[in-house]
Order: C-alpha cells, then sequence, then structure tokens
C-alpha cells in the first residue's frame, strides 16, 4: 500500500499526480486544482474510501505528481498521461468501433469520393462519421447524378484511360468521365468544389443554382437538358432530407447522449452542422474509477475532444448532466477551437427534445452493449480464474504473452509474440520477429526470441520510468506453442536471465491439448469444456496465424524480386516511371539501348546498368512457387 508522503511536501498547486506499482507501472492518473487537498482524501481510512478507489491504493506503492501553471494545463497534461500510460485504474475506452467516413481525395489529380475508415490521412476531406457505410453508399450515389465525380480505384482508372473508353458509370451518368477526357480539369475541380460545399452544409445554393439551370434550359427549350438537371434537383433534394434538420440553419453543435451503470457507459454524439446532423459516434467507457454523473461527463468531454474533431470544434456542447468543473471545459475547448464554446444542459424546446432522442440512441445502444458482452465478460473472467487455480500460479494471469515460430523447410524463419489483456487480445501490443538460426531448429529460434524480448524487458527496467517502453513489465503467464521440449528451452531462457522465479510458463501442446508445467512429467489436465483451455487455444491460434502471417509476407517479396531490383542508380520512383512509360516489364526487357538512352529522365549510365542487368547471362525474374506451399 503507498505510504503518504511527509507533511508539506505535496504542493498547493494545480497539476497532474500518478499512482504507481510496486514495479513503477502508472496504475492511475488524476488531476487537481490543488494537488495537496486532493491527495490528501486517498490517505484515510480505506473503510470511508469507494471501493476501486480503495483496491487502487491497496495495489499502488508510491504516488508523484507534476505541477502545472493553472487547471487547464492539468486538464490537458492528465489527459496525455492516460493515453500514454492506459493505467488500468482509470476509465477506459473498451468499444470504440472504426466509423465510416464520407471521404473525398483532393489531393488526388482526379479526387474521388468514398467511404473509409481508419486513421486520417494527408490530402482528404472527411464528412461525418456515419452509423453505417451503407448509409453513405446511398447518399453518394444520389449525390453522383449532381456531381459526376469519379468512384473507381486508381487500378480501374488508369485500365479505362488505356483502354481510351469508359465504364459503365459514365454511360448512365454517374461519372463525367475524366479517364478518357470527356472533362477538363477546370470542370471537374468545379464540381468537386460544390460537392464540398453540399457536404459541409451549403445545400441551398446547390439547390437554386439547379433550378435556375432548369428554367433556363426550359426556356431556351432545351428539354432533354431542362429533364436531366431535373433528375438532379430531385436527387440533392432526397440526399437533403437524408441530413435531418434539427437546429437553425446557422448553429454548429454537438449533441451528447450517456446511458450507464455502475461499471459501464455506453455514449453516443450527434454532430449538428449548419442545423443538419452530419455525422454521429458511439463509444463505450469502462468505468474503472467510482463516478458521479458530473465527473463521468468531464471524462467523456475529455475523450470526445482530446483531438479535434473531423467537423471541427462547435460553437456549443449539449450534454444531459453539467461536468464536475464546467468553467474549465469551456476555457479548454474555447483554447482549442479558438473562439467561444459554451457546453450546457438543455431545459425546453427543441434542443431538450434533441438531447432526449441523443439519450435514447445511447440508451438502446448501452442495452445491446451489455446483451453482447454480459456472456463475453463472465467467460473471461472465470477463464482468468480457472487459469490461476489449474497452473498453480500467484494471480489471475491479466496479462499472457505467446509465442510461436514459422518457416518453410529453414526459410523465412519468424517468431510471433501475441499479447492478451484481460482476455481481450491487445493487438498494439503484438510483435513479430526475423529469427537467424541456421537449419530447422525451433528450439534455438524460440531461445532467440525469448531472450530479445526477456533482455529488452530487463533493459528497460534500468532507465526512469517516463523513458520506459510498453514492454518493462514481464507478463503474468508466458505461453509457448509445442510440448517438454520447447518448455525446457524457455526455462532455460528464464534461469539464464535470472527471471525463472518471476515469470510463470507453460506449454500447449497441439496433438491433445496438454498443458506442461515446469517442474512437472505429467501434463496439467484442464478440462476439456472449460474456459481456461479454451483461451489458451484461441491466443494459441492467433500466435500462429500472426506468424503465418508475417511469414508469407517475407517469402512473397523474396520469391517475386523483380529482375530491376538492385540496379544502381534505379531507385522505386524511376523503376516504376520506367514500366509505366514503356508499357510494362515485358517492354522494359525487349528495350533496346538506344531506346533506353532516349528517356531524358534516366541517365545513361542508369540505362546502361539496366540493360546489362537484364541481358546478362543467367538473369531470370524469380518465380511465384505453386499455391499451397
Amino acid at each position: 500500500m503507498v505510504e503518504r508522503p511527509p507533511a508539506g511536501t505535496i504542493p498547493d498547486s494545480p497539476g497532474s499526480y500518478q499512482f504507481k506499482d510496486a514495479a513503477g507501472r502508472v496504475i492511475y492518473v488524476g488531476k487537481a486544482k490543488s494537488l495537496r487537498q486532493r491527495l490528501s482524501n486517498y490517505f484515510q481510512d480505506p473503510r470511508a474510501l469507494p471501493p476501486r478507489t480503495a483496491q487502487m491504493v491497496a495495489t499502488a506503492e508510491s504516488v508523484e505528481w507534476i505541477q502545472v501553471a493553472n487547471e487547464v494545463e492539468a486538464l490537458m497534461l492528465e489527459y496525455s498521461l492516460i493515453k500514454r500510460y492506459r493505467p488500468r485504474f482509470n476509465v477506459r475506452l473498451v468499444d470504440d468501433k472504426s466509423y465510416p467516413f464520407l471521404a473525398v481525395t483532393v489531393g488526388e489529380e482526379w479526387p474521388r469520393p468514398t467511404v473509409m475508415r481508419g486513421a486520417k490521412r494527408k490530402g482528404v476531406r472527411y464528412f461525418g462519421p456515419y452509423g453505417h457505410a451503407y448509409a453513405i453508399r446511398e447518399t453518394l450515389d444520389l449525390l453522383l447524378r449532381t456531381f459526376p465525380l469519379r468512384t473507381c480505384s486508381d487500378n480501374k482508372f488508369n485500365r479505362h484511360q488505356k483502354l481510351g473508353r469508359p465504364c459503365l458509370l459514365f454511360h448512365i451518368e454517374k461519372c463525367s468521365g475524366p479517364c478518357v477526357g470527356e472533362v477538363d480539369h477546370e470542370r471537374y475541380a468545379e464540381l468537386v468544389a460544390q460537392l464540398l460545399h453540399f457536404l459541409e452544409g451549403n445545400s441551398d445554393d446547390i439547390v437554386r443554382d439547379l433550378e435556375v439551370q432548369m428554367r433556363q434550359a426550359s426556356d431556351e427549350l432545351e428539354f432533354e437538358r431542362a429533364a436531366r438537371l431535373r433528375d438532379r434537383l430531385i436527387s440533392v433534394r432526397k440526399a437533403i432530407e437524408r441530413q435531418q434538420m434539427v437546429a437553425e440553419r446557422n448553429e454548429d453543435l454537438d449533441v451528447v447522449g450517456v446511458a450507464d451503470d455502475d461499471l459501464e457507459a455506453a455514449v453516443q454524439v450527434f454532430h449538428v452542422r449548419k442545423g443538419r446532423v452530419l455525422g454521429r459516434k458511439g463509444f463505450v467507457l469502462d468505468k474503472v474509477e467510482d463516478l458521479s454523473g458530473p465527473e463521468l461527463m468531464g471524462r467523456v468531454l475529455e475523450g470526445l475532444y482530446d483531438e479535434e474533431p473531423v467537423l471541427g470544434y462547435p460553437k456549443q456542447v449539449l450534454v444531459p448532466t453539467e461536468p464536475d468543473d464546467l468553467g474549465l471545459y469551456q476555457e479548454w475547448l474555447t483554447s482549442q477551437r479558438g473562439s467561444a464554446v459554451t457546453i450546457r444542459v438543455p431545459q425546453r424546446g427543441e434542443k431538450r427534445t434533441l438531447q432526449e432522442t441523443v439519450t435514447r440512441n445511447a440508451t438502446e445502444e448501452f442495452t445491446r452493449h451489455r446483451l453482447r458482452r454480459a456472456s463475453d465478460h463472465n467467460s473471461r473472467a472465470k477463464a482468468l480464474n480457472e487459469l490461476q487455480d489449474f497452473l498453480g500460479l500467484p494471480e489471475a494471469p491479466l496479462r499472457i504473452e505467446c509465442y510461436d515460430m514459422s518457416h518453410l523447410q529453414g526459410t523465412d524463419y519468424v517468431g510471433s509474440m501475441v499479447v492478451m489483456e484481460d482476455g481481450l487480445p491487445a493487438k498494439r501490443e503484438y510483435r513479430r520477429f526475423k529469427v537467424h538460426v541456421p537449419g530447422n531448429d525451433d528450439f534455438a529460434a524460440m531461445e532467440e526470441v525469448l531472450t530479445r524480448r526477456l533482455t529488452n524487458l530487463l533493459e528497460e527496467r534500468d532507465k526512469p520510468v517516463a523513458e520506459r517502453g510498453r514492454f518493462a513489465y514481464p507478463p503474468q503467464l508466458l505461453l509457448i506453442d509445442g510440448g517438454k521440449g520447447q518448455l525446457s528451452s524457455v526455462v532455460r531462457v528464464l534461469e539464464d536471465l535470472g527471471l525463472d522465479e518471476e515469470i510463470p510458463v507453460a506449454s500447449l501442446a497441439k496433438r491433445f491439448e496438454e498443458v506442461y508445467v515446469p517442474g512437472r512429467s505429467d501434463p496439467v489436465q484442464l478440462p476439456r469444456q472449460s474456459e481456461a483451455l479454451y483461451l489458451l487455444q484461441r491466443i494459441r491460434d492467433e500466435a500462429h496465424r500472426f506468424a503465418i502471417t508475417y511469414h508469407r509476407q517475407l517469402r512473397d517479396k523474396r520469391m517475386t524480386k523483380s529482375v530491376l531490383d538492385d540496379v544502381p542508380g534505379l531507385g522505386p520512383t524511376r523503376k516504376t516511371r520506367l514500366v509505366k512509360e514503356l508499357g510494362g516489364m515485358k517492354a522494359v526487357k525487349e528495350a533496346s539501348i538506344d531506346d533506353l538512352r532516349a528517356l531524358s529522365w534516366l541517365p545513361d549510365a542508369v540505362a546502361d546498368a539496366v540493360h546489362g542487368k537484364i541481358h546478362s547471362v543467367g538473369a531470370r525474374p524469380a518465380r511465384r512457387p505453386p499455391s499451397g506451399v
């Protein structure tokens, strides 16, 4: 249990504090207007503390703090430390599915609208997020009649460009045909600008322009053109109907709804810009801390605005409950936006109705989430407790690391490390290794991989806590795929590094799903239908999958090397341009030295090297092995 710092050593100033366990790992991060007053609340009779707070204090071995100038800096520091250390006793995001966005690749020569997920890329404008990808595709299908931009991939675009004929979308007037020169860059850029203007919520100008063009075409007796404009106008109006009008046209606001119980909270957010709902997002928080309603709302706002939203910071945030320090959060968001941001609880009228709608969405999502996770959470807890009992572990293995090897007759030897935390895959903790052992020797390969991983563990421990990486802490169970032989090689590594008393180890033999532990000649009998065995099988199979995937990547890369690789002066850019301008690898191989030297951008020395490499005796491109090898 953490000892109270000496009287007078805790400053009476704003800052962030960090509780650490015996290994120096940060397990809780908090913020305070006054560090002295806030920390004194933890050093009282544990029976007076909330249960989860008491557990945190009992687990902690030390407490440190960082002073800052004001409360806003304390808030920002707290959240940055939580993101960095992911403390186990802080509220954390447990369900953050990748929501789809409508993206426009404005950085390309011929921009295209498409559905995108995941990390944001440069040169792309994003709109959303949306609840479902099909909603984006349906809206985009309507808009393409008015803004006929290409939606094809670059490969398809280049193929039709070479063929000299457009695809079906051009013929049904859902693409303007940039691949075959049916539209120039200026007109195409105008269409892109109009689409972006519409997606930003400025639909009135688009509708007005289409109406004017339609009437003008009708007055000039161009009835076919007028009919096409009419169809485009209908499509735009249908798309506008999908963007529900919920506020005044000049209002930009985010509406937050929350549904929670003692353990978790579901959050739904509607992003309203210029009065229309342009995106929505939802996530679930694991309430590891003991939080009141206002404290929870503060955590929700921190998670929601730690990075600038795709649609920008709103002028107003509507919440069901005011955060614990309203002025602090308003000041923080104002500094982030660069102009005033207000946070308030709507009391009546349309905004109150909208708030209730978003909260109802959160409640429904929370119900679905609990139904999905109830059995999963119970089975994971049962599996970890069973593992502790069956394997005689000192504690439930909250972090399990599993290792596996993959190779093909001793070539492209690789190892994998996969991690499960609290019974769930922690994919950002996965690691893969290139193994350097002669021949086909799984024992030596396993020893090399574990020596590298555990040596890194010992090196990281010697660093200051703030400089340690993610692997400065040992697993509560180290699992390998194999039998007694593999287990012996692992134990040998642990003994050599002095970690055999600290890190429990086990092996799972695939033939009979037998579990071996050091010091026992017979396998541990795990019931066939037990959650513990199921968990070990899952992590073993995941380690195997991860190793096989990496092995295939290396093998495919080696087997598909080009004859142009390793030509002096011919880098990736020149190689790509050479193949493209000559019309493919076959044309490059058939090109004469004069053809190569005729390329103004290719130096003569490089052209000679290319010709020499292609026509050297015995030069043959490597062939891909038969499928299934």
